[in-house]
Order: structure tokens, then sequence, then C-alpha cells
């Protein structure tokens, strides 16, 4: 089997991968960045970013990703198409073998940044019926509800955001959230409370997806009455957290009980020459600027831990 060596390799490529790839090529390192599909991660899941500062009136997701890998391979990135399947450390010399599809990369030290993917209800229907009316991603199927009743499952900021840009399409929105209040940041909720176009559906759980070819309705169930209901709707937009892309890894690191690296302040896990960064770590707040300085801190200990070689 074919092997590439480098000093560091990046694995994923969201603003924590893309800025410890830029922070990184500026100081020299031979470094190369893998990445799956397209450049961004999780965050091109939304339209658009109102929380980063330098753009106080907001920036399109997929502009901001462009940009941030436009100003890394400015610095002498290498972003090379491709997906981690395993990772393995050899016992003698800590050298990381990344295996590949096709040949294997081997580095000195490595930096995770494969971020998250939505998390599934696990209900019946839902996968049955995925692209057929169920969907993780209002940006990218929303145009397809077009006078049509959506109902949208979760309580967070991405919830109640992608509810209020639905709204756009849909005759109504239903949001279906199993809290009797929304976990949503305040200025979020304000915007979701005034919107005429969205319905509350309150202390309720979706049990099941209906439909044939295509969802036409839910099943609901009251989690204080326990009393259940089922509702027409069109489209299910799926929004109740996130699952990390870290199964590659094989247990090598050390994980919190939900499948998230657990890392330092320098970034660094339990095995000397491995760090991690963004929606892939263990922590509480998951957002862009926190995933920027987290990669910046990475490639910086990563820095360090190759010239201490």
């Amino acid at each position: 089997m074919a092997s590439v060596y480098h000093d560091l390799v990046i694995l994923g490529g969201g603003p924590a991968g893309l800025t410890a790839g830029m922070y990184a090529a500026r100081s020299r390192l031979d470094v190369v960045l893998l990445e799956g599909a397209s450049c961004g991660g999780q965050m091109m899941t939304y339209e658009t970013v109102e929380n980063y500062p330098g753009f106080p009136e907001g920036i399109e997701a997929p502009e901001l990703a462009g940009k941030m890998a436009e100003q890394a391979k400015r610095f002498g990135l290498n972003i090379v198409k491709d997906t981690a399947r395993s990772v393995e450390v050899l016992p003698d010399t800590d050298e990381k073998v990344i295996r590949l599809k096709d040949g294997e990369m081997r580095c000195k030290a490595l930096i995770v940044t494969t971020g998250a993917q939505e998390r599934k209800l696990g209900v019946e229907g839902e996968g049955k019926l995925r692209g057929k009316g169920v969907s993780y991603c209002a940006t990218c199927d929303g145009a397809f509800f077009e006078d049509c009743m959506i109902t949208v499952v979760g309580g967070g900021d991405m919830a109640v955001e992608e509810a209020i840009y639905l709204t756009r399409f849909g005759r109504e929105v239903n949001v279906v959230h199993r809290r009797n209040e929304l976990r949503a940041t305040k200025v979020i909720q304000e915007r979701a409370f005034e919107n005429p176009g969205i319905r509350f559906i309150w202390d309720t759980v979706v049990t099941g997806i209906n439909g044939d070819e295509l969802v036409e309705s839910v099943t609901l169930k009251n989690v204080k009455s326990g009393e259940i209901s089922e509702m027409a709707t069109d489209g299910v937009f799926i929004f109740v957290g996130t699952q990390p892309r870290s199964k590659f890894l094989n247990g090598i690191v050390s994980l919190d009980k939900d499948g998230f690296i657990l890392v330092n302040t320098e970034m660094e896990t339990n095995v000397p020459g491995i760090f991690a960064a963004g929606d892939v770590v263990s922590k509480r707040l998951r957002q862009v600027s926190v995933s920027v300085g987290e990669g910046a801190t990475a490639a910086f200990s990563a820095e360090k831990y190759l010239g201490n070689l």
C-alpha cells in the first residue's frame, strides 16, 4: 500500500480545520488537509451566519466557507479530496497512519476536525422517508415545500432559525418541542415568536413519521398527558442535535460518553501528537467563532509538538 508522508495532516475542512491549516501553512509546515466533501463543515447547513465577528449584516455560509478556504490556500495549504477510514499510531515511532480509500498517509502530528453530523430521531418511518419529505437541512430542501405544511422538530438555535427560514416556503410551519420553552438564544426566540407563520407545539415528541411514497403525517405524543395524536404534514425537518464523526478513530483517543473527543485547553488529546478542534470536540458551545479559535490553538500546539521532536 502506497504511503505519503507529511509532518502534519488535518482531517476535516470546516472552520476549525481551515483555520488550523492556514496557521500551519503560514508557519511553513509540511501540512495537508483532507476533506471528503466541500469545505465548510456543519456551517454549510445554515443559510446565513449572523454571529461571526466582522460581518455586521451577517454572511452567507457558503461565502464564508469559500473565503476561509481561499485564505488558507493563499498561504499554501494543500487541500486534498479524501476521507480517513481509520487511524493507527505505530507504537515504536509514534507515527500516525491514516488509512484512506486508496493508499494511506503517514504523519508525525495529526489534527482531527471532522465535525459532527445530524442526530436522527430514531422513529418509525424516518429512514424510509428520508429524501421523501424527511430532511435535516432547510437551506438544502426548503424550496421543495412551497405552500406546504411543514413540521420542524427541535428547540435549539438551528431548529428555530431553520423554522424561520422555512416560513419563506411553507403555508404553515409547526415547531414540535419536547419542553415548554425553547433552548434557542433569546434573540432567535424573539424572531420566531413574532413570526405569524410559525406555530409551536409544546411538551410533545414525534413518535412516528407516516406515509407510503411521501410524508403524509406525523404521530405526536404529549410527554405530560401521554395523549397520542396525528398531524398532517408534507415535510419533517429534524434538528435534535449532532453526533460526532469520530468512529473512524477506533477508540485510540479518549472520548466522552457521546463520542466527542476529550481535549485539554491546548487542544491535545491523551495521545501525544494527536490534537482535535471544532464540533468533534467535547464542549458546551458549538459555534463557528469557537471552532476558529480552537483550530488556531491546535495548529500552534502541533507546531510546538513537531518542534520538540
